[in-house]
């Protein structure tokens, strides 16, 4: 039976890699699919992974019919075996609802990728919808860890290596951001409630408040 997987993790987590990976494994199989992201660090239309492999995608925007799009491929003789989404989390919700018509009403699988909560810790309305339609969650496996060395399970955003809590929920950024740019950090739950980047970190751990004081 066809399925709308959702593979989610924390950022660093191999999240676009596994989703080249699976394309990879059914184009060797003789498999046609379809890739949609939004707002990938390559650009517009590429699905890239932090290992340096790019693949051409379809930039699913704003408003974009997802469904649409496969039927009207369809219609015009195309063919489609699969669908990929990485960075789902950015897809409005409605979007979401239109990867599960592709699957109920085309039978075809549906594998979408994505982190599950911002940099507030709340979830993006895309990963929401995701939960609560897929039929299969999977947690992906491969622990992307915290500047401590424990498993990173939240996501920060940085300015200038500080962790900020406000914002516009989506900001195009990097992980480790030079300078002041907007950046983005993988922290454990302790750092990220106490807002303790890598670059503070560092820091703290020169000033000489943190020094023990000889006694006299």
């Amino acid at each position: 039976m066809p399925e709308l997987v959702f593979f989610s993790g924390t950022m660093d987590c191999g999240k676009s890699t596994l989703a080249l990976q699976i394309g990879h494994n059914r184009s060797a199989r003789g498999l046609q699919g379809v890739i949609f992201t939004r707002d990938d660090r390559a650009g517009e239309g590429k699905l890239s992974s932090r290992l340096g492999l790019v693949t051409e995608a379809v930039e699913a925007a704003e408003g974009m019919d997802l469904y649409g799009y496969v039927v009207d491929l369809l219609s015009r003789g195309g063919r489609v075996d699969y669908v990929i989404v990485d960075e789902a989390q950015f897809l409005a919700p409605e979007q979401i609802d239109q990867l599960a018509r592709v699957v109920d009403d085309l039978g075809k699988d549906v594998f979408a990728f994505g982190i599950t909560t911002d940099f507030r810790t709340r979830l993006f309305p895309g990963s929401q919808r995701l939960v609560e339609l897929a039929d299969r969650l999977e947690q992906l496996q491969v622990e992307a860890l915290c500047w401590c060395g424990a498993r990173a399970t939240h996501n920060a955003r940085t300015v200038g290596g500080e962790m900020v809590v406000a914002g516009a929920q989506v900001v195009v950024g990097d992980v480790n951001g030079p300078g002041d740019e907007v950046g983005y950090e993988v922290l454990c739950r302790r750092h990220h409630r106490r807002r303790v980047t890598a670059a503070t970190a560092g820091a703290s751990a020169l000033s000489p408040d943190v020094l023990p004081v000889a006694s006299d």
